[in-house]
């Protein structure tokens, strides 16, 4: 009897975590509840143990990030590029410079604080999301990645337009300050909106441009991490998202289906979070100590300060 009443607790178990995982799919469910919601279920254990969470996560990862490529416009995204080119190119690079230097300094672990910087000077989780693969990052180290991206991402949304305010910033300033210095494209819209109308399109805009630098960033990535083997792992889904952002611009008749599978993606990513959130343990989380926060913090700070004394007085 005690035997089938545990398999009775086990098949709740696999059903609830299922349930919970195919419902992150839904608007219902935002990027850090479904984060929340995995890691609750990890240390609850009521993560089951048939499956293989890291292999699924991979794919269903690079499936997301290839369906995000439909969302972008590729005409507004050189445009962007080509007016923003210098603090674009300038903010990435030193941020993932800045982050190297960070992290050996902190001793946090190197892929970590590698993400933690990707995700810093690009876009937040969707940078995340094409590197962690990339450089066949662990769960739990995109997962830490991941974590400290949604906290700034969500003091961002509140500070910046009382910061715009304090300072008087021009509607295209505070733009294209939100574009650089917010992590995910949702915290850059939602703050633009609070702004402006022109912010919001201004922001929008260039931040189009700085996606189209997961690209190069990530076959970057991939030549930095191929460790002692002289064989490179290409990223293939990068290619696919190439692809993709190809296909959208050579065909426009078809935005109405792009717009679906871009959407579509995002909730696909969203279920990636959950599972994410699934391979963390409170273990895991005390071993990383407060030091990948720390780096999230110190990055965030300088390419705040730095874009918007750039923004203030040389553009």
């Amino acid at each position: 009897m005690f035997k089938s009443f545990t398999n009775y607790s086990f098949q709740k178990k696999d059903s609830l975590f299922i349930i919970l995982g195919l419902l992150c799919l839904t608007p219902l469910i935002s990027s850090p509840v479904a984060l929340i919601l995995g890691f609750t279920l990890a240390t609850l254990g009521f993560v089951p143990t048939s499956i293989d969470l890291s292999a699924l996560t991979k794919k269903t990862l690079a499936y997301s990030i290839v369906g995000l490529g439909f969302g972008i416009n590729l005409d507004e995204a050189i445009v962007a590029t080509k007016d923003g080119f210098g603090i674009i190119v300038t903010s990435i690079f030193c941020t993932l410079i800045l982050g190297w230097f960070l992290t050996k300094a902190f001793k946090i672990d190197k892929k970590t604080g590698y993400l933690i910087s990707a995700g810093t000077a690009i876009c937040g989780g969707s940078a995340i999301a094409a590197v962690a693969p990339a450089i066949n990052a662990k769960n739990d180290q995109t997962s830490l990645a991941l974590a400290v991206v949604f906290i700034l991402n969500s003091v961002a949304l509140f500070v910046f337009p009382v910061i715009g305010h304090l300072l008087e910033m021009s509607q295209h300033a505070f733009g294209v300050w939100s574009a650089i210095a917010i992590h995910d494209t949702s915290s850059v819209v939602g703050a633009a909106s609070a702004y402006g109308d022109e912010a919001l399109l201004t922001a929008t805009t260039l931040k189009l441009a700085r996606a189209l630098w997961i690209i190069p960033v990530a076959f970057i990535s991939a030549l930095l991490f191929k460790g002692d083997s002289k064989k490179i792992t290409v990223p293939f889904f990068i290619l696919f998202y190439c692809f993709a952002i190809f296909i959208a611009y050579a065909l426009p008749d078809y935005q109405v289906l792009y717009q679906g599978i871009f959407n579509i993606s995002k909730q696909v990513l969203v279920m990636c979070l959950f599972l994410i959130g699934a391979g963390i343990t409170v273990k895991k989380v005390k071993d990383a100590g407060v030091k990948p926060l720390v780096l999230g913090v110190l990055l965030w700070i300088v390419i705040s300060t730095s874009s918007l004394v750039y923004i203030l007085y040389f553009m």
